[in-house]
């Protein structure tokens, strides 16, 4: 079965730091680029980034610019998001998808990705 399980979720003061991950299973994870994404309360879902499978990434919410980065790891088959100086805007549910047509991404914007994960929730708040 398809797996993609987004975790590291939680509750951060503003200013603080997490990590989420994003761990793949029931497909060839080389051969897939991975999306970042979150949904906040009463809002559409927002496209965070894309990260092609040489770990090339470009990021499209221009408020989380400079404070997200993404990893990528082949070998544990599994992607992070890394998120700093945290604000209360940044509060949502985070879902990573994956998509093998994106494989060799080098800009853009994808549209449309074919498996989806369960979403982890970040809140930040004091």
């Amino acid at each position: 079965d398809v797996q993609l399980q987004a975790s590291g979720g939680g509750l951060v003061q503003p200013g603080g730091s997490l990590r989420l991950s994003c761990a793949v299973s029931g497909f060839t994870f080389d051969d897939h680029a991975i999306g970042w994404f979150r949904q906040a309360p009463g809002k559409e879902r927002e496209a965070i980034s894309c990260t092609s499978i040489t770990g090339f990434s470009a990021y499209y919410a221009d408020s989380t610019k400079g404070r997200f980065t993404v990893s990528r790891d082949n070998a544990e088959n599994t992607v992070y998001l890394q998120m700093i100086s945290l604000k209360p805007e940044d509060t949502a549910v985070y879902y990573c998808a994956a998509d093998e047509r994106y494989a060799d991404y080098t800009g853009g914007q994808p549209t449309g990705w074919t498996y989806w994960g369960q979403g982890t929730l970040v809140t930040v708040s004091s």
